[in-house]
């Protein structure tokens, strides 16, 4: 482990992984307790297993967006699932095909190696991430312990759970329906988005240029947009923060999101107005990129601050952490790298003093990844979940205690690998119009490129290359 005092060092922040496989080693004796779930092969020949396929099924919108889950299946009968980010698309995940068949899939760090070139911040990691959730749920399946078990152990049987909630022009609307996310369906964590949105048509609230583009509108980052809430637009905004507090008390933590594209200062002025409503942080309120800028607000806002969502792999989650540029960090497993990046992530930041949240949007396949991930990090909080409205979100697994969600937490499953199977008939009923459930997809078996540096082959492969 680091050493709690100082630097993280970078061979230290690997050595904590050395020991990731040794769940793994447990009897099959010890094992044999756990009821079997089928696709579980407790006669495979690990040093023989070779990947023979990747299919893919997108269903249509389990959560805000359309997802891709891919199976990753073997010579051996065994297969993995893994899931690519919502609103990704699965090519992501399908041109890895050829860079991993043949390929043991228990060499786990040895092909997210192989891949990680192809993914960057934000929904471009999708497919990395879900060829590297399969990966680990082929191993867990193989030597017959659930995933967190291969991370070293958990730290917890239930995983927090909390969820946005629809916003109303309506503060005491809005507030309602934050009450019946805790009276109705027993979360314990909050969030609402409150941003500047909800004030713009009332005179006086916001002062930004007129006529802007919607580039200008959507894509530059926030500081570049002019726009800043005025202090009328501050109070209107506290009127909806004061109501949802009434409506659920100072006790339960609540969280919030989508302040708007707005400047450092007006962020700042917000986070003192809503000091006196105690929210765990406000989320995204500049890019994360701009770090000194990020921690110029943390250092002035009593709210706290969090980012992370759209952040891939560790390096960035620990420059944050270091300089203590945000007061929470807010990783996505579909986005951050997977289950084991994640963790490593966690690691990280609880060396430096930082809580994980996680960001969670989509199916139970990537859910339940995040779950066996959080149970195995000891600084984690609370994981969030955008499917809570969605009727049949938990009905495409099984294998699984349900309701999967209850009271505001998923119970860690200890069956093999992620521990779920999929519902083919209701995954089918839900598939994305135009697209089919695992068909062949042989036209990626032969995709080709040179993916190394120059500067990195040797000698002959540079030859061969010409």
């Amino acid at each position: 482990m680091f050493k709690r005092s100082g630097k993280i060092r970078r061979r230290d922040l690997f050595k904590t992984s050395a020991g990731i496989m040794g769940g793994a080693l447990l009897s099959r004796e010890a094992a044999a307790e756990q009821a079997p779930q089928r696709n579980v092969n407790t006669s495979s020949s690990p040093s023989a297993l070779k990947i023979t396929d990747l299919r893919v099924a997108v269903v249509a919108k389990p959560g805000p967006s359309p997802c891709p889950i891919i199976r990753l299946d073997t010579n051996q009968g065994v297969y993995g699932l893994g899931e690519v980010r919502d609103g990704a698309s699965a090519t992501y995940a399908l041109f890895l095909k050829s860079r991993l068949l043949n390929e043991n899939p228990l060499n786990i760090t040895y092909l997210f190696e192989k891949i990680k070139q192809f993914g960057f911040h934000g929904r471009q990691a999708g497919g990395v991430v879900a060829v590297e959730e399969a990966l680990w749920d082929i191993a867990g399946k193989v030597y017959n312990v659930p995933i967190y078990q291969m991370l070293g152990g958990k730290f917890r049987d239930r995983i927090r759970i909390y969820a946005d909630t629809d916003e109303s022009p309506d503060p005491h609307v809005f507030a309602q329906r934050l009450k019946a996310r805790k009276e109705e369906m027993g979360l314990t964590w909050l969030k609402m988005d409150v941003g500047i949105n909800l004030v713009q048509n009332i005179p006086g609230t916001v002062t930004e240029p007129s006529e802007m583009s919607a580039w200008e509108q959507r894509a530059l980052p926030h500081p570049f947009v002019a726009t800043e809430v005025t202090e009328k637009g501050i109070e209107k905004l506290s009127e909806y923060v004061q109501a949802a507090r009434e409506a659920v008390g100072m006790e339960i933590p609540l969280s919030m999101d989508h302040l708007g594209h707005l400047g450092v200062n007006s962020i700042i002025r917000l986070g003192k107005a809503y000091e006196k409503f105690n929210l765990s942080w406000m989320e995204d309120v500049i890019p994360w990129q701009y770090t000194d800028m990020l921690k110029h607000i943390t250092d002035n806002s009593p709210t706290p601050i969090l980012t992370g969502e759209d952040i891939y792999l560790k390096e960035d989650f620990i420059n944050l952490c270091e300089k203590h540029a945000v007061s929470k960090i807010h990783p996505d497993i579909s986005t951050s790298g997977g289950i084991l990046e994640t963790h490593k992530i966690g690691e990280a930041a609880m060396e430096l003093g930082v809580p994980m949240a996680m960001h969670y949007a989509g199916t139970p396949v990537g859910a339940l990844a995040s779950v066996h991930c959080a149970a195995a990090t000891e600084n984690f909080l609370a994981c969030e979940n955008h499917s809570l409205d969605v009727p049949w979100w938990q009905d495409m697994v099984e294998g699984i205690e349900k309701p999967i969600i209850n009271k505001g937490f998923i119970k860690v499953p200890d069956k093999p690998g992620l521990g779920i199977t999929l519902n083919e008939e209701v995954v089918r009923q839900h598939l994305l119009p135009g697209t089919g459930y695992f068909e062949p997809t042989t036209q990626w078996d032969h995709e080709r490129s040179w993916d190394r540096l120059w500067s990195m082959m040797k000698a002959e492969e540079a030859s061969h290359r010409g």
